[in-house]
C-alpha cells in the first residue's frame, strides 16, 4: 500500500514523445542509409555482368536523382500520407528506363523499395488503398523485370512476390503498433489527469485551510476587540490618552475583521460570509475516537507526555492529521483495528496512526496530500507507508518549542 509520489519534473509525455520521434525519424533514417550504400555502390561498381556480357548500370545524375528523391518522400510520409511512398515506388520505376540494370541488381536498391513498400501498406487505411497500391507495386516490379537486360519469368515473380510481401507486412504491423501506441496515450492522459486531480486537490486543501484559519483568526480578533472595548468603558474620564489608545485598538480589529471578510470571500464558493465558528482541536480528540468507534473501527488512544498549550493552527493541523488518517482507514482497510498515539516531547508534537488491516493505499493520495500541506504550512513533515507486520501507518511530526 505504498503511498503514489509523482517525481519533481517528471512528465510522462516524454516517453510517448521519444517513441513517436524515433518511429517518424528512424525510418527516415534507415531508408537514407540505404540510398547513401545504393549510391556508394554505383560509384564504386558502375557496371554489372550479366550472362557474360557486362552493362552499364544507368546515368549517375538520374540514379543519384531518384534515391534523393525517394528519401525526402519518405521523409514527408507524415504530410502526404501514403502516396509518399508510392510516388517513391514509381520513381525507381521510371528509373529502370534510363538505368535498366540498376534497380533489380542492387542490393541497397531492393532494401530501400521493400522499405518503402512496408511504409506504404503502413500508411494506407481501407482495403481499396490497399488493392490500389499493390497494382502500383506490381506495375513498377513488372516494369523493373521488364527492362531488365536479361529478363526471365522468374525473376519478375520473384520481384513481385517480395514487393507484394513487404507492402501487406507494412498492413499487419499496422494494427498493433496503432492499439501500442493507443493504448500509451490514453494512459499518458490518464496520468496527466492524476496529475492534474492531485494538484487540484493540494488547491482545494489550502483554500479549506485558509478557512478554517480565517475562522480561528477572525475569533481571537473579536475576542480582542470586545475586550478592549470592556477595558474602554472602565476607564476614568481623566484616562484620555488611555481611551484614544483603545478606540484605535477597536477600531483597528474591527477593519481587520471587515478586510478578512473580504479576503475569505474569494475563497468560498457561495457568497455567504461563514460564521466565526471554533475550529476542533486535539481537546475534541476523544469525540473523534467515538465517532470512529461508532462507525465500526476500533480505536485505541494512547498519549504520552506532558501536554501544552498549542497555538490555534498548529492544533487543528494536528486534529486533522488525526481525523484523515483514522477517515483513511475506515475507507481502505477493511476489518481492521486501529491505534493512535500522542507524544508530547519538549520541542516536537509526535502523531502516530496505524491500523492492521488491508496493505491498500488510498488510490489518490489526495487526502495525504492535504496533510502534507498542512505540515508543510507550520514546519513539519508527513511519512506514510505499510508496517512490516501488516496495515498502514502515518507519522506526523510538528515542531511546538518555542520558535515553532
Amino acid at each position: 500500500m505504498t503511498p503514489t509520489h509523482v517525481l519533481p519534473g517528471y512528465r510522462p509525455e516524454v516517453r510517448t514523445d521519444l517513441n513517436v520521434s524515433f518511429g517518424r525519424h528512424g525510418v527516415s533514417a534507415l531508408a537514407a542509409c540505404f540510398a547513401v550504400g545504393a549510391l556508394v555502390e554505383d560509384l564504386v561498381s558502375p557496371s554489372v555482368k550479366l550472362g557474360g556480357a557486362r552493362y552499364d548500370r544507368g546515368p549517375d545524375a538520374v540514379i543519384a536523382a531518384v534515391l534523393v528523391g525517394a528519401v525526402i518522400l519518405v521523409a514527408l510520409r507524415d504530410r502526404l500520407g501514403v502516396i509518399a511512398p508510392l510516388s517513391a515506388v514509381a520513381l525507381f520505376g521510371l528509373a529502370s528506363l534510363p538505368a535498366p540494370a540498376w534497380v533489380l541488381d542492387s542490393a541497397f536498391v531492393y532494401l530501400l523499395v521493400m522499405l518503402i513498400c512496408g511504409l506504404g501498406g503502413y500508411l494506407t487505411l481501407s482495403r481499396l488503398g490497399h488493392a490500389a497500391g499493390l497494382l502500383v507495386v506490381c506495375a513498377v516490379g513488372s516494369l523493373a523485370a521488364w527492362r531488365h537486360p536479361d529478363p526471365n519469368w522468374g525473376q519478375w515473380a520473384g520481384v513481385i512476390a517480395f514487393m507484394s510481401i513487404a507492402w501487406v507486412a507494412g498492413a499487419v504491423v499496422r494494427g498493433p503498433v496503432v492499439r501500442a501506441r493507443s493504448a500509451e496515450e490514453r494512459a499518458v492522459h490518464l496520468e496527466q489527469e492524476q496529475a492534474e486531480a492531485a494538484r487540484q486537490a493540494v488547491i482545494d486543501e489550502r483554500q479549506r485551510i485558509a478557512r478554517e484559519l480565517h475562522d480561528i483568526i477572525a475569533h481571537s480578533v473579536s475576542v480582542m476587540t470586545l475586550q478592549a472595548g470592556a477595558v474602554r468603558r472602565r476607564l476614568t474620564p481623566a484616562q484620555t490618552r488611555e481611551r484614544e489608545s483603545l478606540v484605535a485598538v477597536e477600531r483597528t480589529g474591527r477593519d481587520a475583521l471587515a478586510e478578512m471578510r473580504r479576503l475569505v470571500g474569494m475563497l468560498h464558493e457561495e457568497e455567504t460570509i461563514p460564521a466565526y465558528a471554533p475550529q476542533p482541536s486535539l481537546q475534541a480528540l476523544d469525540t473523534l475516537i467515538a465517532t470512529v468507534r461508532e462507525a465500526g473501527l476500533p480505536v485505541d488512544l494512547e498519549v504520552e507526555g506532558a501536554r501544552r498549550e498549542l497555538p490555534p493552527g498548529v492544533d487543528l493541523a494536528a486534529y486533522r492529521v488525526v481525523q484523515e488518517a483514522l477517515t483513511n482507514t475506515l475507507k481502505h482497510a477493511g476489518p481492521a483495528r486501529a491505534w493512535v498515539q500522542i507524544c508530547w516531547t519538549q520541542d516536537e508534537l509526535q502523531i502516530e496512526v496505524a491500523n492492521n488491516g488491508r496493505n491498500i493505499a488510498p488510490s489518490t493520495g489526495y487526502g495525504h496530500a492535504g496533510m502534507r500541506e498542512r505540515m508543510r504550512l507550520y514546519g513539519g513533515r508527513l511519512e506514510s507507508g505499510p508496517r512490516p507486520d501488516g496495515g498502514y501507518v502515518v507519522r506526523a511530526y510538528l515542531p511546538i518549542g518555542s520558535d515553532a
